[in-house]
């Protein structure tokens, strides 16, 4: 034990001690694909929820491993975080690209649309949304949550305890506000996801944004229970950091879809 110990010491890389949690993530990746094709073609989603269940734990264990790393055991060192850095710019580059082939999409339809649609956009019969009811509103709500996470980054390093726990939860509060009115515009949606394209790009788009937003409305919750068992510190406090580049990040994605799809495709 203690040889492993002077190992860690000697030098700033964190060395993973051996995980179950790799091993069960993949089998609940198996088991939900394999749930979602059972749910596609035989309409039952039990295995889709096994699987769901799976990885979900998995998450919660995995996450709260790297937790004590970092918070308890000291393994987050300078250069760890360098890493742990670069990985998240990283990720949300990829994100960019994964964003840009939507656009690509909808822009490829739209500036030259084909006879298929009527040589016209929006396509002949599709009513599209009105961009100044709730995609305007929703605009506003996410420039607010932006506002919002950044006063809680400025908080957290100002160590004001009671101002981070607010401006966290007002940044919950606008991303699960955001998320219901853009479940009622789904169901009041004129057009669904099988009319030609433009609802094909428009759901595609804007269901992953909104998903994006679930995700990060789940990353920023995470945060602010690590936050009220006091896990951060004005100079350690990277796992809040990386949920604010990722909501600012989605913040600046829903610009471009407003901009685009919502007015200029309407």
């Amino acid at each position: 034990m203690s040889t492993s110990i002077n190992y860690h010491l000697s030098h700033p890389f964190h060395l993973v001690n051996p995980s179950p949690w790799p091993l069960t993530g993949a089998i609940g990746a198996l088991v939900t694909a394999a749930g979602l094709v059972k749910w596609f073609h035989q309409f039952n989603i039990h295995l889709l929820l096994l699987g769901m269940m799976i990885t979900v734990l998995t998450m919660i264990q995995w996450w709260r491993d790297i937790t004590r790393e970092g918070t308890y055991q000291g393994l987050h060192t300078l250069s760890v975080n360098n890493g742990l850095r670069w990985g998240m710019i990283l990720f949300i580059i990829s994100e960019v690209f994964f964003f840009i082939s939507f656009f690509w999409a909808f822009f490829h339809s739209s500036l030259a649309p084909a006879i298929e649609l009527g040589t016209m956009w929006p396509p002949s019969g599709i009513q599209p949304f009105n961009p100044l009811q709730i995609p305007l509103l929703n605009t506003a709500i996410l420039l607010a949550s932006g506002v919002t996470v950044t006063w809680a980054h400025h908080s957290l390093l100002e160590s004001n305890y009671s101002q981070t726990t607010q401006s966290l939860f007002f940044t919950i509060t606008l991303g699960i506000y955001f998320t219901i009115l853009q479940a009622y515009e789904y169901i009041e949606a004129p057009f669904s996801i099988a009319d030609a394209s433009y609802g094909s790009t428009f759901f595609m788009a804007t269901g992953f944004h909104g998903l994006h937003v679930i995700i990060g409305t789940t990353f920023l919750a995470i945060c602010l229970m690590r936050h009220l068992m006091n896990h951060f510190s004005p100079t350690h406090h990277f796992g809040f950091e990386a949920a604010a580049w990722y909501w600012h990040f989605v913040d600046v994605v829903w610009l471009f879809l407003y901009i685009s799809i919502y007015w200029w495709g309407s």
